[in-house]
């Protein structure tokens, strides 16, 4: 079973190999880290994407590689920002139709989950659907679709932006710090990727059973 083998041995030195990713390829981990949340919160086809999770991942990875942490925040926290200013604008040229017109491509689901979130929260789900994986995809193209002035949200999104990627990213990178973690980082990576599964998986079999 050498593929096996392979696998798990790459498992176990998977420390060792982002810490060699990052500092040979530095500056390409910043640009990737930094589409993947720009494209989990400015596209509303992608909302399974790693948010939370690939924040707190890149915070504990700060600890063990050459990234830095005052480089890292603000350029996540302008991905999340643009990611949203994007995703409002969509909402606001194509409209809701464009989930009845490419019902395979766009869940509607979501979309009618993010609603009736607005109407219970108002515009403050702009910020709080930050912490909620798929509404916070489906958050400002709704916006966009909406009522709700550009600027208005701009400031909602900038709140909600830094609360966000400020929590996972001095979270994960707090953790990371914590000798158990540090010592333990391959396990700990691959723990926070399944939990970061955890609801796409819950959703697909929610789908599959309906």
């Amino acid at each position: 079973m050498p593929y096996l083998n392979n696998l798990l041995s790459f498992l176990e030195n998977l420390d060792q190999f982002l810490i060699y990713i990052t500092d040979i390829h530095r500056y390409l981990t910043y640009v990737l880290l930094f589409i993947v949340i720009f494209v989990e919160t400015g596209l509303v086809i992608t909302p399974f994407l790693p948010g939370d999770s690939l924040l707190f991942a890149a915070g504990a990875l700060v600890a063990i590689s050459p990234l830095k942490l005052e480089r890292l925040m603000p350029l996540l926290f302008f991905a999340a920002v643009l990611g949203d200013s994007v995703n409002y604008f969509l909402g606001n040229r194509l409209g809701i139709k464009v989930f009845d017109e490419y019902p395979k491509l766009f869940k509607k689901k979501n979309l009618v989950k993010t609603q009736k979130f607005y109407k219970k929260h108002g515009g403050k789900t702009v910020i709080i659907s930050r912490f909620i994986p798929i509404i916070r995809t489906f958050s400002p193209f709704v916006a966009g679709v909406g009522s709700m002035k550009y600027s208005k949200f701009l400031t909602f999104s900038i709140i909600g932006g830094v609360s966000w990627t400020c929590t996972f990213i001095l979270a994960g990178h707090f953790f990371g710090n914590i000798p158990l973690i540090k010592n333990n980082f391959s396990l700990a990576i691959i723990t926070i990727v399944i939990i970061s599964l955890l609801p796409v998986v819950i959703e697909a079999v929610k789908t599959k059973n309906k």
